[in-house]
């Protein structure tokens, strides 16, 4: 493992350790099944569903001028499939990236759409920016965070330099281009 991966990796597992601690428990959640995505999520046509996971992790925030600003996310990702269900597969955070702990590959993406959703982090979707190698991740073109729980920055004052990570749970939906795409 690079050293840069495994220092993300380390500080991924810190910020877990740390919201678990804080009470948001300790075991996996079942996925649901497949709720449809609020259209303005949808991705281009000509891309296909290629892997779905369940996160769990925290979304950090630090007080910057006396507000909450969004600083990254740490996050494991689960399969959703009954094969891979409650194994690791991935690591989520700053890029936003998600780094297969299987195969190396990685997706980095930036946001094109949300949905908002009261109480909790908004739904997105996001359009690929960079891919690394070829496994899981390494033709993702698209991907949907949804069915999103928690995460929204802490509410009130805070002190200067101060981080909160504030557990999460979405769905991570990633879609590649279609076969003669």
């Amino acid at each position: 493992m690079r050293r840069s991966t495994m220092g993300r990796a380390l500080g991924c597992a810190a910020l877990l350790a740390t919201a678990l601690i804080a009470g948001s428990g300790g075991s996996a959640a079942a996925v649901p099944p497949l709720e449809p995505a609020p259209p303005a999520l949808a991705p281009p046509a000509g891309h296909t569903l290629s892997a779905v996971f369940a996160a769990r992790g925290v979304q950090v925030y630090q007080c910057t001028s006396g507000a909450w600003v969004f600083v990254e996310p740490a996050a494991t990702l689960e399969g959703a499939s009954w094969r891979t269900r409650g194994r690791q597969e991935a690591i989520h955070f700053r890029g936003p990236s998600w780094e297969s702990t299987v195969d190396g590959s990685l997706v980095e993406a930036r946001a094109i759409a949300n949905s908002p959703v009261p109480g909790s982090i908004p739904e997105l979707l996001l359009e690929s920016t960079r891919n690394r190698g070829d496994g899981v991740f390494g033709r993702t073109s698209y991907i949907q965070r949804l069915e999103t729980q928690g995460g929204a920055a802490p509410a009130g004052a805070c002190v200067e330099g101060a981080t909160a990570g504030v557990p999460y749970r979405a769905e991570y939906r990633f879609y590649s281009p279609s076969s003669g795409s």
